[in-house]
């Protein structure tokens, strides 16, 4: 049987019963598979006498597609070439079959080793898996069958990949009929290369292995993988393991997390607006907010926000350059209960219509206006305050029949419910600001003193910045001793407050000054006078004293921006020794600076808001103011009006300032001479 004649002493016969007895199935097979012998094992399996299956082709009695793949185990085994292990089917009985790993061994045929191939002998040799081998493999058919993974096993002596089971879809998708590592690795994505070499490295050192990662696979597309394995050490040692394709779970991750970003920037745009909202200054702001930023939050195509004033409906004036009907709504009346927005203010309740035919239904005068705009849903809360009366209305449009979820129904009545706090806010605001604007102007010399030989303009222009009072002032002083008091100054805070303490600390100012003609004295009198009364009330100041035959200059300053000095040469600045704020610091002493007023210059003193802003340094506006001062010298009425026109740090603070030049007097003319008499001598 091994190709050997045995010797005299039975040896073949003895392995001959060898064959026979063996525990395992065993056929020795003729090339083309007829059984020429089987043993006892191989007949019990199929229930069959050895006659019955002699003649037979061994890989016929397979099941299913097995057939095929036996038959090629054979002929290669048949060709001389010893091949691996395979897991096959017996089709035993009609109804079942059982599995077996199937070894082919090759022998050389009755004419020895030199046997031609069509002469050749194959053993079959069969393992019928046990009951719990059979479950494990089905379980592992069952992973694998029509699912995203793979049951693999890596040799790591010779990096060669195999499916344990067999191929499967995924298998094909990922490596086709690619065996070798190498080539595998090359479809990893390249930011996961790296970490992929390195735990492949250490599993080549006898550790389990456990990677996520990304591939491309045959088709280009890139997928998410999970696998593991565990180290099996043997002849040779391999990796077995398992590949789940985890792409549509990574992608839920993704989708997730997008949704989570996408919820988490909706919340902060939601309450960003809310702050907005909460924080606008004028009613246009607030109308303006409302119909344009809130507009991504709910997907509209169109948003209008009108108030109610006189009774009649308004809009920004942004909103009637943004197009839409919005004129021709702007201006009808608020109790019109023949149009959504009316019926919403007059009864306070929202409406939402899906579709164009839901609002005609309701309202049949608006098929008119719904022919001017693209809309199909419109969903109209009212404006509405503490009070009873709603103070505007609020519509967002969709171009496409739109459900508004409860969700946001709930958030635009709660928009709608800030803005009417804001509408509310601002309305008092700008009754208390127009008070103090009135206060402060009030307060404010109508008509500064006015000398002979100085030429003064004073300006004062509120703030445009949410309708800010400031305490910004200036006063021109009438002095002993031809001397005139320059003074100008700007009060800590805004509104009625800012503007009263200014009216206070002018007349205690003049007051002072009156009786005082040193001006570090009086800025010191006027700061322990602030002090003493316990209220926090703070102000910068600058007070200079001219004297108007010698030009000497004395100046007391608290925290005001330089003195400009100007003339047809250029401009200079003149900074004199400062302290603190008035109402800062008790018993404070004011140092002062003297200098000469240069003949022929133009002097300008100001408040910060002129020179100074979040956007423009001191020394920049100062730089702009004392070019503009230079070309305007000799009329200082003008250079006001140039400057106030200019204002280099906007509009967002009040500003106060305050321009003289010295004129010099004509001369009276002389008496005329008496008349002389000559008398006339007569010639000797």
């Amino acid at each position: 049987m091994n190709g050997k004649r045995a010797s005299g002493d039975g040896s073949e016969s003895a392995l001959a019963g060898a064959f026979s007895h063996a525990p395992e199935p065993m056929v020795l097979a003729t090339a083309d598979g007829a059984i020429l012998h089987a043993n006892h094992a191989f007949t019990e399996l199929f229930g069959r006498g050895e006659s019955d299956l002699a003649g037979l082709v061994w890989h016929d009695l397979l099941d299913g597609d097995d057939v095929r793949r036996g038959a090629r185990a054979h002929a290669e085994a048949a060709a001389g070439n010893r091949g691996r292990r395979s897991r096959l089917h017996l089709g035993v009985t009609d109804k079942g079959s059982r599995l077996v790993e199937v070894e082919l061994r090759p022998l050389p045929g009755p004419g020895g080793e030199g046997s031609a191939g069509e002469d050749r002998r194959v053993v079959v040799l069969m393992h019928v898996l046990s009951t719990e081998e059979a479950d494990l493999r089905v379980v592992g058919e069952l992973r694998t069958d029509n699912s995203d993974s793979v049951l693999w096993s890596l040799e790591l002596g010779s990096g060669r990949l195999r499916e344990l089971f067999g191929p499967t879809p995924l298998g094909a998708l990922l490596a086709g009929n690619d065996r070798e590592l190498e080539r595998i690795l090359e479809r990893v994505h390249p930011d996961d290369i790296a970490r992929v070499r390195d735990a492949m490295s250490a599993s080549f050192t006898g550790r389990d292995y456990e990677q996520r990662f990304r591939v491309f696979d045959r088709l280009g597309d890139e997928r998410s993988l999970h696998v593991r394995a565990r180290y099996v050490p043997g002849d040779p040692d391999r990796l077995v393991g398992i590949v789940d394709d985890v792409t549509e779970h990574v992608q839920l991750v993704r989708r997730l997390a997008d949704r989570r970003r996408t919820e988490a920037e909706h919340g902060r745009l939601v309450t960003e607006l809310s702050s907005k909202l909460v924080s606008a200054t004028t009613v246009d702001k607030v109308m303006d907010l409302l119909s344009e930023e809130f507009l991504p939050i709910f997907g509209g195509v169109q948003a209008i926000a009108l108030y109610v004033e006189g009774g009649v409906l308004r809009g920004s004036p942004g909103a009637r350059t943004r197009g839409g009907n919005i004129d021709q709504i702007d201006g009808r009346r608020a109790d019109d209960t023949d149009f959504p927005m009316g019926a919403v203010i007059q009864d306070r309740q929202p409406r939402f219509f899906e579709s164009r035919a839901e609002i005609i239904s309701r309202f049949p005068a608006a098929v008119e206006l719904m022919r001017q705009v693209r809309g199909q849903a419109w969903a109209t809360v009212p404006i509405f305050g503490d009070g009873k009366v709603a103070l505007g209305v609020w519509q967002m449009v969709w171009d496409r029949p739109h459900h508004a979820s409860r969700d946001e129904r709930a958030l635009m009545l709660t928009f709608a419910g800030l803005a009417g706090q804001a509408l509310q806010r601002i309305k008092a605001q700008q009754a208390e600001l127009e008070l103090a604007d009135a206060v402060q102007r009030r307060m404010l010399p109508r008509q500064v003193a006015s000398f002979p030989d100085m030429d003064i303009a004073t300006k004062y222009l509120p703030s445009r910045a949410d309708w800010r009072i400031c305490g910004d002032f200036y006063d021109v002083i009438e002095l002993p001793d031809n001397k005139v008091g320059l003074l100008v100054g700007d009060v800590q805070g805004h509104g009625v407050e800012a503007a009263a303490a200014m009216g206070q600390i002018r007349v205690a100012f003049r007051a002072y000054a009156t009786n005082q003609s040193d001006p570090g004295v009086v800025l010191g009198e006027t700061n322990r006078l602030l002090t003493e009364t316990g209220e926090i009330v703070f102000a910068t100041c600058g007070y200079l004293v001219v004297d108007r035959e010698s030009g000497v200059m004395q100046a007391a300053w608290a925290g005001q921006p330089p003195v400009v000095l100007a003339s047809g040469s250029g401009y200079e600045l003149w900074e004199p020794e400062t302290g603190p704020p008035l109402g800062v610091l008790a018993d404070t002493e004011y140092a002062v600076t003297t200098r000469m007023l240069p003949p022929g210059s133009t002097l300008l003193l100001c408040s910060d808001g002129l020179v100074e802003s979040s956007e423009l340094p001191m020394g920049d506006g100062l730089a702009q103011v004392g070019e503009a001062l230079a070309a305007h010298y000799e009329n200082p009425g003008e250079a006001a009006h140039v400057i106030a026109e200019m204002a280099p740090a906007g509009r967002g603070d009040d500003i106060a300032l305050l321009i003289t030049r010295m004129t010099p007097v004509p001369a009276e003319p002389a008496p005329d001479a008496p008349a002389t008499t000559t008398s006339a001598t007569p010639a000797p």
